[in-house]
């Protein structure tokens, strides 16, 4: 079934409920912002409220936008050899965009889904550089921006080529807490690079795991 597409400049298709002069503070401390360094990064965001399932990126479009979510959950993911395969989770509090189509103004294969109802704050990318040029304290915040998300990413390689299966997993716990509850266990599977049944053995054995080590810890406090 084809994923409906989110178009940015049709909202009465996309059912978006456009907010203007949404304040910066809803953005990550990156550097520390003057208030008019504040008011300029304020005047370029917008705000959209998404349904759940909502393309947001789609395959061969150029992504402009880096996505800040406000509230809901937003899955990265391509297809490879007939199946999808999960690049990226991005919950409340982060930021989501397509490295090489951001940055090279060129279709990207890296889809973006929204997997529940959210509220995004679109910061156009071309903008931003934009506002960099003429105030110090932008360009220090996407200078740290973009070293914080390049750091990342190396830490993600470093997982797939070096952790086993159950290391992966329990970073994913560990850096995505909430996610874990709310992805489908065949995105969270193809994010960790297993098969579903293969998430679900590691799960079973992490939960016995921590299952025992609760009753042994209870079991020390009664006596």
């Amino acid at each position: 079934m084809k994923k409906p597409y989110l178009r940015h400049t049709d909202c009465k298709d996309a059912e978006l409920d456009m907010e203007k002069g949404l304040t910066a503070d809803k953005i990550p401390s990156f550097a520390t912002l003057s208030d008019e360094e504040r008011r300029a990064l304020s005047d370029i965001l917008v705000v959209q409220k998404v349904r759940k399932k909502q393309m947001v990126v789609k395959d061969g479009q150029i992504c402009h936008y880096m996505f800040y979510v406000c509230k809901g959950l937003l899955r990265q993911f391509y297809f490879k050899n007939g199946r999808e395969i999960t690049e990226h989770f991005t919950c409340e509090g982060n930021i989501a965009y397509c490295i090489e189509s951001i940055f090279k103004n060129k279709p990207s294969h890296l889809m973006m889904e929204t997997l529940e109802n959210s509220e995004l704050c679109l910061i156009p990318y071309a903008g931003l550089v934009e506002l960099s040029l003429l105030y110090k304290g932008i360009a220090e915040w996407l200078r740290h921006f973009l070293e914080n998300n390049l750091i990342l990413h190396q830490v993600k390689a470093d997982s797939w080529r070096f952790e086993s299966a159950r290391e992966r997993y329990e970073r994913f716990l560990r850096e995505f807490p909430t996610v874990a509850g709310r992805a489908s266990v065949n995105d969270m599977a193809s994010y960790l690079l297993m098969t579903p049944e293969s998430l679900s053995r590691v799960r079973s054995a992490v939960s016995n795991v921590a299952g025992k080590k609760s009753g042994y810890i209870q079991k020390i406090e009664e006596e």
